[in-house]
């Protein structure tokens, strides 16, 4: 069983940033050291990074996440300009108006389909990608036969988030880390819903055979979307993926195993770091 946790640490101040169509609101912890960017899932909103911040913050990494449109306290405005169609767009313009040339990214669940839809699309702006518990908005047919299989619809979406999105394990041992994941779910819950964005490119397995960045990715053990055989399934198309397979979390790695999941992320970002500045 998971060990019980700490409550989750105060968040930074947030902000705004101009975008077309929106005013993204993020978070950003500051400093000087390299930025990493937090895609959140389709629940959640860039609260759910709080068990991220002390472990990334003490690495020296300056931790930034945003709500994605239509979550949490990012705003629309119509008027401002035209919709972007994707989260990867949403993404860029971010680390535009920061000045953010190149970062690292990390993507859970479906925030894992704009992380590596910006990596395909910008690669020359990514250090590497990061991604959780995700079946990465693959659209081969066989794939979705797959995918649907493993959760048929539409009772599959009529359960609690809670059920869907945390293992078993953390919902016997955690009662007030499954309140708390809950809160931030439905404080992020627009009150009027918004269509999902899609992505800029047709995410298939032959895209993923395009990416060159280091790449980790990393599920539960009793993630119900993207259990153990699809990641493996998914890593066999991107070279030299690592992979990492967390015991008895469920669909969301970073919230219910923060120490196992910080402690693999962070190892492989250093090491990525230390690469980098050896070939400086």
């Amino acid at each position: 069983m998971p060990s019980a946790q700490a409550p989750a640490p105060r968040y930074p101040e947030g902000a705004y940033a101009d975008v077309p169509g929106a005013r993204l609101y993020y978070i950003d912890t500051g400093g000087s050291g390299v930025p990493v960017v937090c895609m959140h899932a389709a629940t959640g909103s860039s609260q759910s990074w709080a068990r991220q911040i002390p472990a990334f913050t003490a690495a020296s990494y300056r931790l930034i996440a945003f709500d994605r449109r239509g979550r949490g306290r990012t705003q629309i405005v119509p008027e401002s300009g035209p919709q972007p169609g994707s989260g990867a767009d949403d993404l860029l313009a971010l680390l535009d108006v920061l000045g953010l040339e190149r970062v690292h990214l990390i993507g859970t669940a479906a925030g894992a389909f704009s992380t590596l839809d910006f990596a395909v699309s910008w690669p020359g702006r990514l250090r590497s990608l990061v991604a959780a518990n995700s079946i990465y908005g693959i659209q081969d047919p066989a794939f979705l036969a797959l995918t649907t299989g493993l959760r048929p619809q539409p009772q599959f979406n009529t359960l609690p988030p809670d059920f869907r999105e945390l293992g078993p394990s953390y919902r016997a041992a955690n009662p007030e880390g499954v309140q708390r994941w809950l809160e931030i779910e439905r404080s992020a819950q627009p009150p009027v819903p918004l269509p999902p964005q899609g992505t800029r490119n047709r995410l298939t397995f032959t895209l993923l055979e395009t990416i060159t960045r280091p790449t980790l990715l990393l599920t539960g053990g009793a993630d119900l979307y993207a259990p153990p055989p699809v990641q493996r399934l998914l890593a066999d198309w991107i070279t030299h993926a690592e992979t990492l397979i967390i015991a008895e979390a469920g669909h969301s790695a970073y919230w219910e195993q923060p120490d196992i999941f910080n402690g693999a992320v962070l190892a492989f970002l250093q090491r990525v770091d230390r690469q980098a500045r050896s070939e400086a």
